[in-house]
């Protein structure tokens, strides 16, 4: 097993409220290795993107990561780092591909001058070389003729061409780590099914660990090695891709994958739903976060603190009923 590339440990970004502070991510910990993907799981709402961004320092506030939080890439600790080494690192050694590339990328720069200016700033390169390098990624990403797309602007591109013009811009500086962040958002399926297929390619030829963050099932299913589920800012299983959606452990994961449409359902069966929403940070309960919405929860959920995770690493899952031992769980793989 390699070291990891990145540790992320008891992870807590907090939002300043007047009287005190809310924990929105609350003691996130995972580790991300060369050349495999971990992907964070969850409905909208459960922080998967803030933790993105606490990784990166990119939160605005009032939201910040509070003390104790731990971010180790390369000996170093992230969130101890001066912001002029933090800016070095950002771009050049771990990448972020955003949502929604039409309002990530700049409106009035064109998209070659965009990806160049990471060259230019982390590189060294001349605005000449910069450029040839842009076109090159571009043709890499599978922009067709793009010695012509990097002279237009981003309403002038497709979404699914603007999404790869953010990856090539992500990819500028060779990362170590790629964080994607809802990659294949309003992309129809055959744009999703060539964004993902690059994104393994790349996984496999770079070695390079990415995080994916998403709430499809079905790219999970065909792109992680590893899963972190969240819900309500916290961890609430993790494991392997097999172990996750084979033998889910928490319910809300059971419940989420039996949610999934599947091809061979019988037209008179409904679809699977979980009731209720995922509650705002400042609405959240005492207990288990997903206790108002589970259908096996019992008084010690509503009344004990959140439970921490149980079971034996890699797989591991915060729910009481796993106290005494992994739960009996039926196979629902086919559902992703």
């Amino acid at each position: 097993m390699h070291d990891p590339l990145l540790r992320v440990d008891n992870l807590t970004a907090c939002l300043a409220i007047p009287g005190g502070d809310c924990a929105v991510v609350q003691d996130v910990s995972f580790d991300l290795e060369p050349g495999k993907v971990l992907c964070l799981v969850g409905e909208s709402g459960c922080g998967k993107s803030v933790t993105a961004r606490a990784i990166l320092r990119l939160l605005d506030p009032p939201l910040r990561a509070a003390p104790g939080s731990s971010i180790l890439f390369g000996g170093r600790d992230l969130s101890a780092l001066p912001e002029r080494e933090m800016r070095a690192l950002r771009g050049s050694d771990i990448a972020m591909i955003f949502q929604e590339p039409m309002s990530s990328l700049n409106p009035v720069k064109r998209v070659g001058d965009q990806v160049a200016e990471a060259l230019i700033l982390h590189r060294g390169l001349s605005r000449r070389d910069a450029r040839d390098r842009a076109i090159m990624l571009f043709r890499q990403v599978g922009i067709p003729v793009p010695e012509r797309r990097v002279r237009q602007f981003p309403h002038e591109l497709s979404g699914g061409m603007q999404q790869r013009a953010m990856i090539a811009m992500a990819l500028a500086c060779d990362p170590k780590i790629l964080i994607a962040d809802e990659p294949t958002t309003a992309l129809d399926a055959t744009i999703q099914a060539q964004i993902l297929d690059l994104l393994r390619d790349l996984r496999d030829t770079r070695d390079m660990g990415i995080l994916l963050i998403t709430h499809d099932l079905g790219v999970v299913a065909e792109m992680a090695d590893d899963i972190a589920v969240m819900y309500a800012g916290r961890i609430v299983e993790r494991g392997s891709v097999e172990q996750v959606l084979t033998s889910p452990q928490h319910p809300y994961t059971e419940q989420l994958l039996r949610s999934v449409p599947r091809l061979r359902m019988p037209r008179d069966q409904r679809l699977a739903v979980i009731g209720g929403t995922v509650p705002s940070p400042l609405q959240r309960q005492p207990g288990c976060g997903f206790a108002p919405r589970c259908t096996l929860a019992f008084d010690r959920c509503r009344t004990a603190p959140a439970p921490p995770l149980f079971g034996a690493t890699p797989h591991l899952a915060a729910c009481w009923l796993c106290d005494d031992g992994p739960r009996a769980t039926r196979g629902v793989r086919e559902a992703a």
